[in-house]
């Protein structure tokens, strides 16, 4: 056996372990009764160990010198040995005690967070995040030693492959300048519309849970390889021959429950679509976070959010929850589903809004990781990017810096996988709106075929096979340009500017 061919049967064991994992996952979220809770965790923690022990198995170091010589390979298969490297170099970078203290502090100090922001603590929780943030400190250090990069840079490699900080910043900064004077305008637009009213109706879950099918079967989900759950928050799990979704049913409202399905059937598709023929090998997973992101939101935010498709859910939902009345006419519903609005909490943020939240987080988290901005220094520095970004500030630490778990078990890195995502998205769809024919026509009617038909081809296909980069440049005809995000709100929110 040549060593790429035992280093493709080496991740392939593991491939197939970290999706036993994911389930284990899903089941716990989901299904398992709250008793399992501790044999489950020792599950999975068992199972993560003989995981990390396979991916830094000592002979791998030798397999990959010798593969490196290797003639004759494919295209995918020198992309997979380079996934299967990134995947290795991250794995043995760290040491194992560092990891261990890192996983128990953090799980420590998401205990201490719960308790905190529920009691609006932060000075309850600041020493347990300051020990936390230090361990994510040195993993950052040695992370990017062994990577060739900077610190904050070998955390975003493990969510955005190939990312830059400095190429962040630059579009952020572009970002932050564009969007306050923007939201301004959008709001005295919104004022001089008609107000939207909320649709009144029967929401009862078993309704909810009969459209969402029904959205998802729109869309092409398909119901022998996945299925529909609650939880507490949305989430897609499974694998890719099995993905599980959740959503949660508000009793008062379908939108928020409906517009959760629809998101996270984008990553299903996603998921459904990456090549079969290289499962369980780091070249057949998806590339990376904010490119899993944008199918989302192309979805939810780019197709599921416009006039077109509106105009062929409204009386789909209107049907479906005994509704009467203006409130479930197409225009009222659009205005409903494109309310712009200053919100101090980030999941709740409408899509003109939510750039903000993630600008905000990401520029303090780079500021604690470099030693700029020390942890109880936080709040002060949340209220005032609030000011500057979205012109309100909390009124309290529990609605401000204590609201997400991310920075809580170490997670640092991911924050702007959400707006670059946000960003791909919106390049995405325009590009399939040039090479479709009536791209609206075809959502006005629910027809699904087209838009995915050429998501999956340009995107889900080609898994890791190119850097996030040369995909969006192939699928696009150039590399990530913000122009299309902001293209996106001004046609959306600003119609007649």
């Amino acid at each position: 056996m040549s060593a790429y061919a035992e280093l493709e049967e080496h991740f392939g064991k593991a491939g197939r372990l970290g999706d036993a994992i994911g389930m284990l996952y899903w089941d716990m979220a989901t299904m398992m009764p709250a008793g399992g809770a501790e044999a489950r965790s020792e599950q999975i923690a068992t199972l993560r160990v003989i995981h990390h022990e396979l991916q830094t198995d000592p002979k791998l170091g030798e397999l990959f010198e010798k593969a490196r010589d290797e003639a004759g390979l494919s295209a995918w298969q020198i992309a997979n040995r380079e996934e299967m490297f990134r995947q290795y170099t991250h794995a043995t970078a760290v040491p194992s005690d560092l990891v261990s203290r890192l996983s128990r502090k953090g799980a420590q100090t998401e205990m201490v967070w719960r308790s905190a922001r529920a009691d609006n603590d932060f000075a309850r929780l600041a020493p347990h995040l300051a020990e936390t943030l230090e361990l994510v400190r040195e993993t950052a250090r040695i992370k990017g030693e062994a990577l060739g990069l900077k610190p904050y840079d070998a955390l975003l490699d493990q969510y955005e492959p190939g990312g830059s900080s400095e190429t962040i910043d630059a579009i952020f900064d572009d970002l932050a300048g564009f969007l306050p004077e923007f939201l301004e305008a959008v709001l005295a637009h919104q004022a001089e519309q008609p107000e939207p009213v909320m649709p009144v109706g029967d929401f009862s879950v078993e309704r909810q849970e009969k459209v969402a099918r029904r959205l998802m079967e729109t869309l092409g989900f398909d119901f022998e390889h996945g299925r529909l759950d609650t939880s507490h928050h949305p989430f897609c799990g499974g694998v890719p021959d099995d993905v599980r979704l959740t959503t949660f049913y508000a009793p008062d409202g379908f939108l928020k429950g409906m517009m959760g399905v629809l998101h996270e059937t984008g990553h299903a598709l996603y998921e459904r679509g990456l090549p079969a023929e290289w499962r369980y090998q780091p070249v057949g997973a998806a590339r990376g976070m904010s490119v899993h992101e944008s199918q989302s939101l192309l979805v939810e935010m780019q197709a599921c959010r416009s006039r077109a498709f509106a105009s062929f859910v409204a009386p789909m939902y209107r049907d479906a929850f005994a509704g009467t009345g203006d409130a479930w006419e197409v225009e009222n519903l659009y205005r409903v589903m494109t309310r712009v609005e200053r919100s101090l909490i980030r999941v709740d943020a409408d899509e003109v809004t939510y750039p903000a939240h993630v600008i905000l987080r990401y520029r303090l988290e780079k500021a604690m990781l470099a030693g700029e901005l020390e942890v109880v220094d936080l709040p002060e520095a949340w209220r005032a990017g609030m000011k500057e970004l979205l012109g309100i500030e909390p009124p309290d630490d529990r609605d401000g810096c204590m609201q997400d778990i991310h920075w809580m078990d170490g997670t640092l890195g991911y924050f702007p996988t959400y707006t670059l995502g946000a960003m791909t998205a919106a390049q995405l769809f325009a590009a399939a709106d040039r090479a479709l024919d009536d791209l609206d026509g075809q959502l006005a009617r629910g027809e699904f075929g087209g838009l995915m038909g050429w998501m999956g081809e340009q995107i889900h296909a080609k898994g890791s096979l190119l850097s996030t980069e040369a995909l969006l440049t192939e699928a696009t005809g150039e590399a990530l340009n913000p122009r299309y995000f902001k293209e996106h709100l001004r046609r959306r929110y600003l119609p007649e500017g």
